[in-house]
Formats: structure tokens, sequence, C-alpha cells
């Protein structure tokens, strides 16, 4: 069989699977190299040092859930349809282990800057004033970059919580107790906990409360 031409895109594709094997500090370019069969010296005629290797998988895993950008029907309510694209790019955080580690260090990354592109300018469309579309739309991104961060850093291991006694956490904070326990009541998840923040975020305050005097 005749070996396979390197060209960016095959090194980005091995990438991927390298960050799936042994997640983002695992993706390095002797491993990357030694997977492609050649010396790490090659890589860099096509991908000059780590930082863009990092972009380029960004790029990569967000083209796997965002091949295509549309904007909302006309009768699609702007808020909804910002929940579902933020749902959306958590899905594709979601699929690679450090997922959101890979975004949040990612440099100029065209793909998330198409996403806010089309995020704002529908806001715009729609009667936003550009600075508040722009804070909307910033806030709920990194919002759900944030939220994928701390969901795939996972629990706390047993050396962690070693002589945690959690009596006496609750005792001291009630009420971060008693909110934890209200909120996840049987068959409640953290996708539920995830939409109900951007709710937040996006509709406001006012969109579960009700309004106030």
């Amino acid at each position: 069989m005749p070996e396979l031409a390197l060209d960016k895109q095959r090194i980005v594709t091995e990438a991927v699977a390298l960050l799936d094997a042994e997640g983002l500090d695992g993706v390095t370019t002797r491993k990357l190299a030694a997977r492609l069969g050649v010396q790490s010296p090659t890589l860099y005629w096509h991908i000059p040092n780590k930082a863009a290797l990092v972009t380029a998988i960004a790029e990569a895993i967000l083209e796997q859930q965002f091949p295509e950008l549309a904007s909302p029907a006309p009768e699609e309510c702007w808020q909804d349809w910002l929940i579902g694209l933020a749902g959306r790019l958590r899905r594709a955080l979601l699929a690679h282990p450090d997922g959101a580690r890979i975004i949040a260090a990612s440099q100029l990354s065209l793909k998330m800057a198409a996403i806010s592109e089309l995020a704002m300018s529908t806001l715009v469309g729609r009667g936003i004033p550009l600075r508040q579309a722009r804070l909307i739309v910033l806030t709920a991104l990194r919002f759900t970059v944030g939220y994928v961060l701390e969901e795939q850093l996972g629990r706390p291991d047993a050396d962690a919580l070693e002589g945690f006694d959690m009596a006496t956490y609750a005792a001291a904070y009630p009420t971060v107790m008693a909110g934890v326990a209200e909120y996840f009541q049987p068959g409640r998840t953290v996708d539920d906990l995830f939409r109900d923040c951007l709710e937040q975020i996006i509709h406001g305050p006012a969109a579960q409360s009700g309004p106030t005097s």
C-alpha cells in the first residue's frame, strides 16, 4: 500500500484521534509524529507550533457540529435560537476529551468567529443594539465553554475529598446546599441546569420567576 501523503488535514485528523485517546496533555508533537510515522520537524512544514496545532484541532471539532451555520427562521424566537446554538457548542465540546480546554486555548478560531458573527448579526437584525448584542452573545458562549470545562474536569477524586467534612460544610453553607437539593429533584440533570442557566442569561430572571413589583 502506498504511503499516504502528509498534509495539514491528515495531521489534524490524527491529532484529534490522539486527543480522544489521551486528552489535551497527551497531544505532543513527538507522539503525533510517531502516529504519523514521521519526525517531529516534518510537522512544522504544515503546522508551525503547538498553539497552531491546538487552534487547528479546535476548528476540526467545531466543524463536526457546525458544518453549516444558519440564521433562525423569521418566526423563530431569537432567544430560543441562541440557546440552541449554545447547546450545539456544548455538544461539540463534550464530544472530545478536554474539548472546552481546546477551545479556551485556541487562538483566532475562525469557526468560533463565524459562530459569534452569526449570533451577533442575528440579534442586531432583530433590533438589539450592537453593544448589547455583543454582550449577550459573549456571555452565552463563554458561559458554555466554562460550563463544559467544569463538566470535563469531573468530580474531585478520593484524595481531594480525604478529610472533607460534609456535615460541617452543609452547616456553614445551608442556602447553597438547599439550592442544590431543591434543584436536582428526581429526573433533573446537568443538561437541564445548563439550559436553565442560559434561560437566565438570555431571557433574564423574569423568564422563570415572573415580574416583580
